[in-house]
């Protein structure tokens, strides 16, 4: 089986002064605001390391209630922010690292239970298969 979504990107201009929208097959994004200044100085709109990282959050946590329930546990809740590294790298840019930061509440789990879990969910969501960097995840199970 194979699943397929698409998103588009649409730019006019130079890279400093230009403007672009993205879009995303669902209508989440409907010709969103992005550009040099939301990339490299915080202005309004998104950039793609910031959907990187909301791609990777996303597909991290529901890969975890996956393994969660192979083992057994439902999570009451699961919080995950994905930071994505976008570093100069020998004269180019590269995205070198995307940190986890997961805080859990899963009734009734134990710690070596759920590590295994959100270190398998890492491990092989995706997201995480996709990505070329290094992946590191600080998981906390709150009572």
């Amino acid at each position: 089986m194979t699943i397929k979504r698409s998103a588009s990107a649409a730019w006019s201009g130079g890279l400093k002064d230009g403007k672009g929208s993205i879009s995303t097959q669902s209508g989440v994004l409907d010709s969103t605001q992005y550009g040099f200044n939301t990339r490299f100085e915080n202005g309004p709109g998104t950039n793609p390391e910031e959907l990187i990282g909301a791609a990777h959050a996303g597909c991290f946590t529901m890969a975890l209630s996956g393994k969660l329930g192979e083992a057994g546990m439902t999570a009451k809740h699961l919080a995950t922010t994905a930071t994505v590294s976008l570093e100069k790298v020998d004269g180019g840019f590269s995205i070198t690292a995307v940190h986890l930061d997961l805080v859990a509440q899963i009734p009734g789990a134990s710690q070596e239970a759920f590590d295994k879990a959100a270190h398998d969910a890492k491990a092989n969501c995706p997201v995480s298969k996709l990505l070329n960097a290094k992946i590191t995840l600080d998981a906390r199970l709150e009572a």
